[in-house]
This record gives structure tokens, C-alpha cells and sequence, in this order.
């Protein structure tokens, strides 16, 4: 699909420049930040809810947890 945006000049020389070191054509190049732009929002999105199930859950541990916990660390005799 095409699609005809507006940039500032200098976003536009750079990105001419990086096209070209790498051999890609612009719209190549484009399309694949754009790509790497939402992928990166997406894991945000994920790591946000995420965070909102886990704010959700308890934040003690049982008395049983927390009794292995102890026997667990418990200094061992050399």
C-alpha cells in the first residue's frame, strides 16, 4: 500500500543516508522501522498488563511459604 507522509528534512536526509549504507530501498527501510516501532509498543502493552494482573494478586506470602522459605536457608552444620 502507498501511503505519502510528512517528515522534517533533516529525519529524511538521515534516513536517505541509512538506506543506502544498508542496501535497502526507503520503503524498506521505513517499513521496517515502523515494524520495530509497534513491536516495541506491543511488549509494553503486554508488560502493562502484565503488571496489572500481579498488582492484583496478594502481596504476602503464606505462613506455609514462608516457613519452606525459612527451612530452606536454614544454615547447614559443617
Amino acid at each position: 500500500m502507498k501511503v505519502a507522509l510528512s517528515i522534517p528534512d533533516d529525519l529524511f536526509k538521515s534516513a536517505e543516508a541509512l538506506s543506502k549504507r544498508l542496501g535497502v530501498s526507503r520503503s524498506r527501510l521505513y517499513a521496517t522501522a515502523l515494524a520495530d516501532y509497534m513491536a516495541k509498543h506491543r511488549a509494553r502493552k503486554i508488560t502493562a498488563r502484565l503488571n496489572a494482573v500481579y498488582a492484583a494478586e496478594a502481596q504476602q506470602l503464606s505462613p506455609a511459604v514462608r516457613r519452606a522459605q525459612r527451612r530452606a536457608i536454614e544454615p547447614d552444620a559443617w
